[in-house]
């Protein structure tokens, strides 16, 4: 019955978040306005410019964000507990993700679409920018080269997702002509689930598989190459011939797949089998403070967030008021993700006993994305009477949409920020979208094959780094948003107070990590780690002088738009 509770809190949390909190940080703090002319329509150019419907674009932004991260992150903290966890879940997508995602889509869109680090020139200074894009150009790289690899494994591991997978590819085009010739959007919804259901139903029987050797490289290897060349030239299509029907319909299955899910608890109602607070861990664990706030990212709050709603979203947003609906509902859905999947790996749906649980979970990093395709599957199959077989290759296709949609959004936001790059430094051929797009995939392989040789897994080198980092944007963008609030001459303490706290986390848990990679000899994630250390105090600094300087001259500051 413990699941049953912990489903209810979430939801009705997440309820008082989306009705009470959001609404009145939209309308008291952010104060968006419909009458104010997005960057969508100021600058639209039919490519990345275009504006919206607010259900289509939340489709984007909330497949953009997810990816796996909401999966994998929960299914390894539970290791912790699963209370902590929970927690961290639900107050951190209420209180945190909500207000980070929509703060950052409403900021970017009244600077004309910027990025955060375009961003962070207008309103903390040049230095910062130089130094918050080096942060977001890392963050990109590690999530576009690690989830090539996550999703090649996946390919590779269950070629029954194959299909399916491909399949969306093509769904999405035919919606994104259709939607382009104004046929309506709910029957095109329909029809688009029911096709991307059927080809699971049929991949579950088909498995494709590559040759374990071909070209001279594995199976995986080419499944990472060919992986980028599908994301360069879907980098460079108009978001609305596939990026936004893509990432639409993934939402949509999204959405199915969590009401399988919730619908399943309520049915079944299985117990927790996982201890609240793991008493058991295994000897040199790291501790939970700080590590739990930087194991769970996405679900709670994500620097990632930041780059898809100043990268993408903002350009594609039709109405400001849209911004509440497309980023606070984007980490909402995010957050219910993260939240049953903690069910998923915590219940007798994946142990029957809390012994059986702890063999699982022998140590932390054990269980992952496994234990919730396994509990998942289990759970749906019991709730539902879905034969096993087919529910793990829903989930499994769900993992694999969530990571692709994630990827085509940070191939095509790496070459934003290459383009920004090109204007910035006057670096002319930058300007050019394909030269752009090929210098953000070249070094997404560079990374992949040079540093893990033939097997293409070189993302996973410097993947550790991905949690403090990741959460070290966070608080980076937030302070961006709230020396903005300082500026216009409104209350900050809605996002000053959630980057400290994840400051002090990211950070301590950043300083943690470099301890061990110095011990480890691994000179590279030493550099690397010392580099972002160094860049978040020099931001924080940069800050600190811009709302000192604010707070001298009030109205000087509060004449900027």
């Amino acid at each position: 019955m413990q699941s049953i509770m912990i489903v209810l809190f979430g939801i009705i949390g997440m309820l008082f978040g989306w009705f009470v909190y959001s609404k009145f940080i939209a309308e008291k703090i952010f104060k968006m306005d419909d009458n104010f002319v997005t960057p969508a329509h100021e600058l639209e150019d039919g490519v990345d410019y275009v504006p919206t419907n607010k259900v289509v674009l939340w489709g984007h932004h909330f497949t953009s964000v997810a990816g796996a991260a909401p999966i994998v992150g929960p299914a390894i903290a539970v290791y912790w507990g699963w209370v902590p966890a929970v927690l961290w879940v639900v107050f951190g997508t209420i209180f945190f993700a909500g207000v980070h995602d929509m703060g950052a889509l409403w900021a970017s869109a009244r600077h004309k679409g910027k990025s955060m680090g375009a961003l962070s020139e207008s309103v903390i200074g040049k230095r910062t920018r130089s130094l918050f894009m080096i942060v977001v150009f890392l963050v990109l790289l590690m999530v576009n080269a690690v989830f090539g690899v996550v999703i090649a494994n996946s390919f590779v591991g269950n070629p029954n997702a194959v299909f399916p997978a491909w399949s969306a590819i093509v769904v999405a085009l035919i919606i994104g002509q259709l939607l382009k010739r104004k046929v309506p959007l709910v029957p095109l919804c329909i029809i688009g689930v029911i096709v991307l259901y059927a080809t699971i139903y049929m991949g579950s029987s088909m498995p494709i598989t590559l040759p374990t050797e071909m070209f001279g490289l594995g199976d995986k290897a080419n499944w990472i190459i060919i992986l980028f060349m599908y994301a360069a030239v879907a980098s460079l299509l108009p978001v609305w011939m596939l990026l936004q029907p893509r990432d639409f319909i993934n939402g949509m299955q999204l959405l199915v797949g969590l009401v399988l899910l919730f619908g399943a608890v309520f049915v079944v109602m299985p117990d927790i089998t996982a201890p609240a607070f793991n008493t058991h861990t295994v000897e040199n664990t790291p501790s939970i403070i700080p590590l739990l706030f930087v194991t769970i990212a996405c679900g709670a709050v994500s620097g990632f967030h930041g780059i898809v709603s100043s990268g993408t979203s903002s350009k594609q947003l039709d109405k400001e008021k849209d911004g509440r609906f497309v980023g606070y509902l984007g980490a909402v859905g995010e957050g219910s993700l993260a939240l049953i999947t903690l069910v998923a790996v915590s219940g007798v749906m994946l142990a029957v006993s809390p012994e059986e649980w702890h063999e699982i979970y022998s140590h932390l990093g054990a269980g992952s994305v496994s234990a919730f395709i396994n509990g998942g599957s289990n759970l749906i199959s019991t709730g539902w009477g879905l034969p096993v077989e087919i529910a793990s290759t829903l989930l499994a296709v769900m993992v694999v949409l969530f990571a692709g949609t994630t990827m085509d959004s940070g191939v095509r936001l790496q070459r934003y920020i290459i383009q920004e790059w090109g204007e910035i430094y006057n670096i002319k051929f930058l300007n050019n979208s394909i030269v752009a797009t090929l210098f953000a995939v070249g070094c997404c392989l560079l990374l992949a094959f040079g540093a893990g040789g033939a097997s293409g897994s070189g993302g996973m080198v410097i993947w550790p780094l991905f949690g403090s980092t990741n959460q070290i944007l966070a608080s980076l963008t937030l302070l961006v948003i709230s020396v903005y609030l300082i500026k216009l001459g409104r209350p900050a303490k809605y996002t000053l107070i959630p980057m400290v706290f994840v400051l002090v986390m990211a950070f301590f848990a950043g300083v943690i990590k470099l301890g061990e990679y110095y011990q480890k000899g691994n000179w590279l994630l030493v550099v690397l780690d010392v580099i972002v250390l160094v860049v978040s105090i020099l931001v924080m600094l940069e800050a600190w002088s811009v709302i000192s300087k604010t707070k001298a001259k009030p109205d000087e500051a509060r004449d900027m738009s």
